[in-house]
């Protein structure tokens, strides 16, 4: 194992590294505005336009290989005349996956919000929108964090099978280099180790404030 060439690598590695965190921030912001969709879709089962198709969806999502839907979504769109970019196609795979997850908790959120909450919003008279806005929603956000930002790391972790539709993040970058240099234990060891240096410390960073949000809820 020899390093010697690791300069000469790093730019394409840095470049990789920016894009991965590009799709990361990217599909979870996508993958947040889905998840809180469907989650609410699903609120009510008594509106069943809404909420069957919406648990449908989910169960589709959660039931299929994330690599699957991302070939599905690059490869098979194109014939029905939808063709997308790698790194769009990317976006709306990680995102649409990640999505389906997070309205599960995003439900269990709301259903850990005390009944009370809804009871004594209807007693003031206020709508169910208003009542969300302003009282479930935000209790519900606060028991939340922790287990999205976990899925925010399996995310960032995720990123590397957008490889497989062409996308120059992180691993695919290292691939390229891997394949003209032949140093594949070198580079991906070097990859293993950017990886582990960004999640290791997040995955403290989420433990922590799972603490913080336990003793102040004491």
């Amino acid at each position: 194992m020899n390093f010697d060439r690791a300069s000469e690598w790093l730019p394409s590695l840095w470049a990789g590294l920016q894009l991965t965190v590009f799709l990361t921030f990217a599909s979870m912001a996508f993958a947040l505005v889905i998840g809180l969709f469907l989650a609410l879709a699903q609120l009510d089962a008594r509106k069943k336009y809404f909420s069957w198709p919406a648990r449908a969806f989910v169960e589709l999502i959660r039931g299929t290989p994330l690599l699957l839907q991302l070939f599905y979504i690059y490869y098979v769109f194109p014939f029905f005349g939808l063709r997308l970019d790698p790194i769009v196609a990317g976006v709306i795979g990680l995102g649409v996956n990640t999505g389906a997850y997070l309205s599960e908790v995003f439900r269990s959120g709301i259903d850990a919000v005390d009944k009370g909450q809804w009871e004594a919003a209807d007693a003031l008279g206020m709508p169910t929108g208003l009542t969300l806005r302003h009282v479930i929603l935000p209790q519900a956000f606060r028991i939340v964090i922790p287990p999205v930002g976990n899925y925010f790391i399996s995310l960032f972790k995720d990123t590397a099978l957008v490889s497989t539709i062409s996308v120059s993040e992180l691993l695919f970058s290292g691939q390229l280099l891997a394949a003209q240099t032949f140093r594949y234990i070198e580079i991906y060891s070097i990859i293993f180790v950017i990886y582990l240096a960004i999640s290791y410390p997040a995955s403290l960073g989420v433990r922590s404030i799972e603490r913080r949000l336990r003793i102040s809820s004491r």
